[in-house]
């Protein structure tokens, strides 16, 4: 059974668009494509032979051209297109009078080969030019134990990094193409036999059903096909790690590649995954344990500690003990401004900083955050615009909130705060649970791929918890996650495994 998408982009002018790049002939498109000045087309004479050829230059590797194609077209006896095919050491030849397939194959580095200027069927050989940086560190999810690889914006390049890691025939991939001007390549990966067929078969609908003229990166299909696109949460896992997506893929569940990106889409997905780290499975269960209730404590702290002081100080005087009172008093006595302000002037600085520093050059983007840190905030707390007691808890909160594993949701987390400081001013403690309730009833009301968001801890699966707020080891999870609902939810048997120990942690 298939979902329908939340909703699905349309092009106003698709139709334009389509009338724009329809040709009634190959000469049509050759002529209109010789406007370009990177566009080549010339006859080249051997012996008593001629051959047309056509090409777009910044898309065709020289070196096939020369060494491949040109060098090889002497040697193909008669006049036939199919010889030529014959002689060609290249895959993927195709002979076609289709302008449409024409039109698609030369704009992606697909040489035509003619043996008359005005024929409509012609010769296509790829000889596409892959120009991609090399693989390099991840640096978003940078681990100190681990894999040192990271994906790249080339899509054959991914895949590959994926495969050799899952060398096995039912890794399946479904290619397809869209964007009515960018023709972007997407694939669409998972295990057949073991991820959800209704999974699956959402996600490669959703895809399917875009309709949009340019998809430039992996953050277009997010939005694209999320269950609520408005939410602040993310509800599809971005990250640049082959490694977790191979992790993943064993799972049951869905990835999806954009050419062009070097960060590949997982789902679905839950609130708590966001907050695992995949440094976690390449250390001792205690450890990794431990530093994910640090992230979960550190992300709560960031949310909520701001709110509580505004709250505090505007309503609830009498829960500040007594020994903390003249602190507080002592802080804010030539402080003008009230506690709602106050905090927001801090909160707005630390945002203009971390932006400041994120749009500058490296070097220049961390002096600027340091020294503008420190400069300001001195400067306020000595002119009086601030306490300093708030001063070093909004810098705590800031720090809290880069706990976060996965990027997309420390955006959440820093978005989060400014809701929950306008009910604490104008409600106080009852402003800060009601807001919280209005969290907790979105997060509830949540999916993923129309699977719940909330996921282990409603609805409640128990075996998935040993992965959740806690890991456990490995031997401790035989199966699979019950949320994904795979089509073989066991890893291994546990069974064997303590039949030998040295299987065991």
């Amino acid at each position: 059974m298939f979902r329908k998408p939340k909703f699905k982009l349309r092009d106003s002018t698709s139709q334009e668009q389509n009338e724009l790049t329809s040709f009634n002939n190959l000469f049509e498109l050759i002529k209109k494509s010789m406007k370009s000045d990177d566009f080549i087309h010339y006859c080249y004479p051997i012996l008593e032979h001629e051959y047309w050829i056509s090409y777009n230059q910044s898309l065709v590797d020289a070196d096939v051209l020369h060494k491949d194609i040109m060098c090889h077209l002497d040697k193909a006896r008669g006049t036939t297109l199919e010889n030529i095919k014959s002689v060609l050491p290249i895959e993927n030849i195709i002979i076609t009078s289709d302008v449409n397939i024409i039109n698609s194959k030369i704009h992606t580095g697909n040489v035509v080969i003619q043996l008359h200027e005005f024929d409509e069927i012609c010769l296509l050989v790829q000889a596409e030019s892959h120009q991609s940086r090399a693989i390099s560190l991840p640096e978003v999810e940078f681990s100190v134990v681990g894999p040192k690889e990271s994906f790249v914006e080339s899509m054959s390049i991914n895949l590959n990094l994926i495969r050799k890691r899952i060398p096995i025939p039912e890794l399946t991939v479904k290619q397809f193409e869209i964007g009515s001007l960018s023709k972007t390549s997407i694939s669409v990966v998972f295990i057949e036999g073991i991820a959800n067929e209704e999974n699956v078969n959402t996600v490669l609908q959703r895809v399917k059903d875009i309709d949009f003229d340019q998809v430039i990166d992996s953050s277009y299909i997010t939005q694209m096909i999320s269950d609520n696109h408005l939410s602040l949460f993310p509800q599809l896992v971005d990250t640049e790690r082959p490694d977790r997506v191979a992790a993943v893929l064993s799972e049951g569940k869905v990835v999806v590649l954009v050419n062009g990106s070097p960060h590949a889409l997982i789902g679905p997905t839950s609130l708590i995954e966001f907050f695992a780290a995949f440094e976690d499975y390449f250390l001792n269960p205690i450890i990794a344990s431990a530093f994910r209730i640090i992230r979960l404590f550190a992300v709560s702290f960031s949310i909520l500690v701001t709110p509580i002081y505004v709250a505090t100080l505007t309503y609830h005087y009498e829960l500040i003990p007594k020994d903390l009172m003249g602190t507080l008093i002592t802080s804010r006595r030539e402080v003008p401004l009230p506690p709602i302000l106050e905090a927001i002037f801090l909160e707005l600085t630390i945002e203009l900083l971390r932006e400041a520093g994120a749009r500058l050059p490296t070097k220049v983007g961390q002096t600027i955050g340091i020294v503008g840190g420190i400069v300001i905030g001195t400067a306020s707390v000595e002119a009086g615009l601030t306490s300093n007691v708030l001063l070093i808890i909004v810098a705590l909160a800031a720090l809290a909130s880069f706990t976060t594993p996965v990027y997309q949701m420390g955006n959440t987390i820093r978005l989060l705060r400014f809701p929950f400081l306008l009910f604490a001013n104008f409600y106080g403690m009852l402003g800060v649970v009601v807001c919280f309730c209005y969290m907790i009833a979105h997060l509830l009301r949540l999916t993923s791929l129309g699977r719940p968001f909330l996921e282990p801890i409603y609805p409640a699966r128990l075996q998935d918890l040993k992965d959740a707020f806690f890991r456990f080891s490995f031997s401790a999870n035989p199966n699979r996650p019950i949320k994904l609902q795979t089509g073989n939810s066991l890893r291994f048997n546990p069974k064997k495994a303590k039949e030998k120990k040295d299987v065991d942690e």
